[in-house]
């Protein structure tokens, strides 16, 4: 596999450099349930543009944190899911959403924290996140 982008070598800055970008933390949360079509990662991460999923996926992919399943069924599917190296990106995704909140709090920034609820929904409309900030003040 080449990468297209050189990452740096030290390991914590190679780690921030994979994970790190506009929704990927998101996706690998979404994609920790199983795998999941295009359209319903789309459909459960409010906000996020068809463009900016495939390329963050793309990325994701070159990295080794998602598998790309295509089937031949008509029409075509596409499902990704993690990899095993994704699905050991858990307990950091976890660390990463526990110490954002101690950061708040520790800033005095806590009221503009939102829900994890508030970006990320299930495909049935049920509660997604496992965080309990409650929401208040500002939305992003």
């Amino acid at each position: 596999m080449t990468l297209t982008k050189l990452l740096p070598r030290l390991p914590i800055e190679r780690t921030l450099g994979v994970i790190s970008g506009r929704w990927k933390a998101v996706i690998i949360h979404v994609l920790l349930e199983g795998p999941k079509r295009t359209c319903e990662i789309e459909s459960q991460i409010t906000g996020i543009s068809q463009k900016v999923l495939i390329q963050q996926l793309k990325a994701l992919e070159e990295h080794g944190i998602v598998w790309r399943k295509t089937s031949l069924e008509e029409p075509q599917r596409v499902d990704y899911s993690l990899t095993p190296l994704g699905l050991s990106l858990q307990p950091l995704i976890l660390s990463l959403q526990d110490w954002g909140q101690q950061h708040a709090q520790e800033l005095g920034d806590s009221h503009r924290l939102i829900s994890c609820d508030a970006v990320v929904r299930s495909l049935d409309g049920r509660r997604q996140c496992d965080s309990n900030i409650v929401v208040k003040g500002e939305s992003s």
